[in-house]
């Protein structure tokens, strides 16, 4: 199995409303990310796209639509969507397709252009649930996760001050990121838990916003990566899991689902102790509660201990664990498969040593990206190293 390195990245400015197409935002990312490594287009062997439900960008087919933008005509191509998940399971299978061992260069490309679905995102989901027992209730994200984050709440007795606490973290964090959206240095607790309440408990913001972007890596096999850059970052270990796809059926205080894509990931990267080992991490966090929900699915903090990392400082940019450096979701933005690309990519310049103002301290090693979505119950884990995996 031939090893898989990252060297290359690219990423467009996170916005509300882009003027760009979505083929337009898509070619932008690649070429940054191609340019960044010294490679052309034609050097590129498969192209692997991942892009969230098609109605986020008002087509149908949205992969065969994307790929001339992504680079993909003429070309071996994949697209991959498991809703939020996809960012970073587009990553895995870029990983798979060189580790396999049928190709030495392939270009992983991810986009979201939410601003063309109208009225909202939202209305989406109303058709992805169950049309017998779910569908009737008529269910949307927003009050899915507020039974979630009140459960989680609940079952470990922490506040909406805890939980607050994430969204000022990323979102100072995300005023230091060139492309970010709703970076802010100045919120406050205050200004989260005062926002308007969308679902008890969920403040507006709490959660990430719509956003339009796209985010581009490249990936090579062992001996493309030794011969075009002296500073490649090699990925360490992946991993995914599905859990039911029935919301009422899960255990809502504990993700199970990212739990076992995490076990995965660590078994192949040689990892026993991921508290000690792993020097950055890049969870999910299209809500502030989920960030905490996943650190600890992550096995990186105890069940209902997550939100200490964060009161302690531990879990802040020059912290013991610094969650989130980019900003994430919150601080950054939310173009679904594109958001959790972003993830891997600031891995990427973090390990490297070139996040600029983001930069965390010292001589990181191995970081961690993580992602969620489609009904809820998927995890996926990357992770990735400035050694190759053992």
């Amino acid at each position: 199995m031939s090893r898989v390195a990252v060297i290359g990245a690219g990423m467009t400015k996170f916005v509300r409303r882009a003027l760009e197409t979505p083929k337009e935002l898509a070619w932008q990312a690649a070429k940054m990310a191609l340019d960044g490594c010294g490679l052309t287009l034609a050097q590129v062997d498969a192209v692997c796209i991942g892009s969230a439900p098609d109605a986020f960008d008002g087509v149908h087919q949205k992969g065969e639509y994307l790929s001339d933008g992504c680079g993909a005509w003429g070309k071996p191509v994949m697209r991959c969507f498991v809703g939020g998940g996809t960012g970073v399971f587009a990553a895995a299978q870029g990983w798979y397709h060189i580790a396999s061992g049928l190709f030495d260069v392939v270009l992983v490309v991810c986009e979201e252009k939410m601003s063309h679905y109208m009225p909202h995102a939202q209305a989406a989901f109303l058709t992805i649930f169950d049309h017998t027992t779910e569908r009737p209730l008529y269910p949307n994200l927003l009050w899915i996760f507020a039974l979630e984050m009140n459960r989680y709440m609940t079952t470990y007795g922490i506040s909406k001050r805890d939980i607050a606490q994430v969204a000022v973290k990323n979102k100072r964090n995300g005023a230091l990121h060139p492309c970010a959206m709703v970076g802010d240095p100045n919120i406050t607790v205050d200004d989260i838990l005062n926002s308007e309440v969308l679902a008890y408990p969920v403040n507006r913001l709490d959660v990430s916003p719509v956003s339009d972007g796209a985010v581009a890596i490249v990936m090579a096999s062992e001996r493309v990566a030794q011969r075009v850059t002296n500073k490649p970052v090699w990925v360490q270990g992946v991993g995914w899991n599905l859990d039911t796809t029935y919301w009422t059926n899960r255990d809502l205080a504990y993700p199970e689902y990212v739990e076992k894509a995490a076990r995965m990931a660590y078994d192949m990267a040689g990892i026993k102790e991921p508290r000690k080992e792993i020097h950055i991490v890049e969870p999910y966090d299209p809500f502030d509660y989920k960030e905490l929900h996943h650190l600890e699915g992550l096995l990186l903090a105890d069940k209902g201990k997550a939100p200490e990392l964060v009161a302690s400082g531990a879990a802040d940019r020059h912290g013991s664990m610094p969650v989130c450096p980019s900003g994430g979701l919150l601080g950054v933005g939310n173009p679904i498969a594109a958001a959790g690309l972003m993830k891997v990519a600031e891995l990427f310049w973090q390990l490297r040593g070139e996040a600029g103002a983001r930069q965390v301290p010292g001589s990181p090693e191995r970081g961690l990206a993580q992602a969620w979505g489609d009904l809820m119950q998927v995890g996926t884990v990357v992770i990735l190293g400035v050694k190759p995996s053992p």
